[in-house]
């Protein structure tokens, strides 16, 4: 598993907006996003870089 940490996640809408975004990449599965704990895990080959343009394009810092 791949982890990516978040900051700025509030709420589930957070997660789940957070969770679609990933889940749109090719190559991405098993998305988890921990709300409590500011995190995203996920299986598959995609560049951390694009994991992380993802988030920051929903308004979420990316650490």
């Amino acid at each position: 598993m791949n982890r990516i940490n978040i900051e700025g996640m509030s709420c589930e809408g957070c997660v789940k907006s957070v969770k679609a975004a990933l889940e749109k990449l090719p190559g991405l599965k098993n998305v988890v996003v921990n709300l409590e704990e500011g995190f995203a895990e996920y299986e598959g080959m995609v560049p951390k870089e694009m994991v992380a343009k993802a988030i920051e394009a929903l308004g979420f810092d990316v650490k």
